[in-house]
């Protein structure tokens, strides 16, 4: 710690309007407090004196830089922390049936690695969501990670459950917009149904993401399985869930409309 001592009295002439501090050398500071902590006086005398001075001196010291000394330290600028991704999703995003580090987020992670991006990324999906769970869980996460960009992928649930459809808008709508709300951009994933939902609702379900992403201003990725959602040999035994193998699709599928929004 550096600190600044005035001269004494008279022995400069009147010190201007607004002095500068200078920084005073440590070793000559130490000087100064070992010749008042043992004063040289004939027999000794004034040793208690010196003592006194010198917890005086120390007192002063603190009293006057301690604050500046504090005022610098709180003022210091912080490291600025990385932009932050934040994935809410279902199983189709939370390596459900996977080995852990293979699903499409985790390749997400290492793609911005080797192109040398900084987003670091938040996956806070979670089997079995439906929109509803996830409009009630995203002000929270929202607060806490602040991120830059929320990726939303839930609706599927909704669908396999037989929820309303005007529900699963109303829901996907609101998570855009309280993320938009905070500055962060949007990106949803779109899902559609197979054919035995019939056409009349399976066409209806993905007009419900277009619709919200149109509405609310968002990025679109209108079929999140595009191109291999008729393939079973990238599926799981449950035909619902993608393998192993269907992720580095799936992640092919979602980053250029990303990638744009970086």
């Amino acid at each position: 710690m550096l600190f600044s001592v005035s001269k004494p009295p008279g022995l400069t002439a009147k010190p201007p309007a607004r002095p500068r501090r200078r920084a005073v050398d440590r070793t000559r500071l130490a000087w100064i407090l070992v010749a008042l902590s043992d004063p040289v006086l004939p027999g000794g005398q004034g040793m208690g004196r010196g003592r006194h001075l010198l917890h005086r001196l120390i007192g002063l010291i603190l009293l006057v830089f301690a604050p500046a000394v504090l005022a610098q330290t709180s003022s210091a600028p912080l490291a600025p922390q990385p932009p932050l991704i934040l994935i809410l999703g279902d199983s189709l995003s939370a390596e459900y049936g996977l080995k852990r580090g293979s699903g499409w987020v985790a390749l997400l992670e290492e793609r911005l690695r080797k192109e040398g991006r900084r987003e670091q990324i938040h996956n806070a999906s979670i089997s079995g969501e439906t929109t509803a769970g996830g409009r009630t869980r995203l002000p929270t996460l929202l607060a806490k990670y602040q991120p830059r960009i929320v990726v939303i992928e839930l609706g599927g649930n909704d669908a396999l459950r037989g929820l309303s459809l005007a529900g699963t808008e109303a829901n996907l709508r609101e998570m855009i917009r309280a993320s938009r709300a905070t500055g962060a951009r949007v990106l949803v994933l779109g899902m559609q149904m197979p054919p035995n939902y019939g056409a009349a609702y399976a066409s209806a379900f993905e007009a419900v993401f277009e619709r919200a992403a149109q509405l609310e201003q968002a990025s679109l990725v209108p079929m999140f399985l595009e191109g291999f959602a008729d393939r079973m040999d990238l599926f799981q035994a449950d035909r619902i869930h993608p393998n192993e193998k269907a992720q580095p699709l799936m992640l092919n599928t979602v980053w250029p409309s990303l990638r744009r929004i970086l």
